[in-house]
C-alpha cells in the first residue's frame, strides 16, 4: 500500500504526517521519542491509516511556545483529528505516544474503537525513571546533558533499545540524527519534566474505566521500561490482552517483524 506524505498547518505551526488509504475508522499511529512517524512505515503499508509527527519531533513544528507536556500533546492530537475531520479511530501508540494514546482514550472514549499500546510509558504506580531521564529532568544539568549529546551517543542509545544489531539501518539512524535539533531537544526536556512519576500515576487513575478492546505489546528486553508494566496495564484495562515479545526491545517490531502482523490482525477484527 502506498504511503503518502503531507504537511498541514495547525495553530500557525506546520504539522507533518504520513497517510495511507484505510477502512473506517482508520488507525492512528503515535510515535515515541526521539523518533517520528517514520517508525510506522511498515504498519501503514499493511493497515493504512494516519501517523503524524508529534509537535517537537520529526518534521512538525518545534516552536518554544508549544505545549510539550503529555496533556499538551494530547491536545495536539485532538486538533490534528479535527483538522482532518476524523471522528472515530483505532489508536496505536509506542513509548510516549502510547501514553498520549491512553490520555486521548480516557478523554474521548466514544471515539476509540480499539487500542494498541507498545512499550508504553507507564501511567501507573511504582514506575521510576532511569538515571538518564532523572538527569534530564534537573534544571540546567538537563540542558547541559542534552546540548552535549554527540551523534555517536544518540545512535548508540537507539541501538541499545533493540536486540538485533540490524534493527536500525544507517539511513534510519541518519534521519533521526538530522531531526535531533534544538527544537526536539527542548521538546524532550519539557516532556520529561512534565512527567513526574507521581503525576503520571495521577494521569492514569481513570484507566480502569476504558472499555475498548486493547492489545498490550511489550519487548521483554526493553532496557528502559520493564515488561512487568505490560502485565500491570493488562490488569488495569478491562478488555486487555497482553503479548510479551521475547528477544525484542523498546521498538519490538524492529527485532520481531511478526509484531506488525500481530497489530494488523488485532486492528482488523470487528467487535470485542
Amino acid at each position: 500500500m502506498r504511503v503518502d506524505e503531507h504537511t498541514i498547518t495547525i495553530d500557525e505551526s506546520p504539522v507533518f504526517y504520513r497517510g495511507a488509504p484505510a477502512p473506517d475508522p482508520p488507525a492512528l499511529y503515535l510515535h515515541g521519542v526521539p523518533t517520528s512517524s517514520e517508525d510506522w512505515g511498515a504498519f501503514l503499508e499493511r493497515t493504512g491509516g494516519l501517523a503524524p509527527d508529534l509537535i517537537g519531533f520529526g518534521r512538525s513544528g518545534k516552536g518554544g511556545h508549544l505545549d510539550y507536556s503529555p496533556q499538551g500533546l494530547t491536545d495536539f492530537v485532538e486538533r490534528f483529528l479535527a483538522e482532518l475531520g476524523v471522528e472515530r479511530i483505532k489508536l496505536v501508540g509506542q513509548g510516549w505516544g502510547a501514553a498520549v494514546a491512553l490520555l486521548l482514550a480516557a478523554r474521548r472514549p466514544e471515539r476509540v474503537e480499539r487500542l494498541v499500546l507498545i512499550d508504553a510509558v507507564p501511567l501507573l504506580e511504582g514506575f521510576r525513571w532511569n538515571r538518564t531521564v532523572r538527569l534530564l529532568r534537573r534544571p540546567l544539568i538537563g540542558e547541559l546533558v542534552m546540548g552535549s549529546v554527540p551523534r555517536s551517543l544518540l545512535l548508540r542509545h537507539l541501538r541499545r533499545g533493540s536486540v538485533s544489531p540490524d534493527a536500525w539501518s544507517e539511513e534510519r539512524l541518519r534521519s533521526v540524527w538530522e531531526q535531533f535539533d534544538q527544537g526536539t531537544q527542548r521538546a524532550l526536556l519539557r516532556l520529561h519534566r512534565a512527567g513526574d512519576e507521581s503525576r503520571l500515576a495521577e494521569l492514569g487513575a481513570g484507566l480502569g474505566s476504558l472499555q475498548p478492546p486493547a492489545l498490550i505489546v511489550w519487548g521483554e528486553r526493553d532496557p528502559w521500561l520493564a515488561p512487568e508494566f505490560a502485565d500491570a496495564y493488562g490488569a488495569r484495562l478491562p478488555q486487555a490482552t497482553v503479548r510479551r515479545v521475547p528477544d525484542a526491545g523498546h521498538w519490538p517490531w524492529l527485532d520481531q517483524s511478526s509484531v506488525i502482523d500481530l497489530v494488523a490482525d488485532f486492528l482488523a477484527r470487528a467487535g470485542p
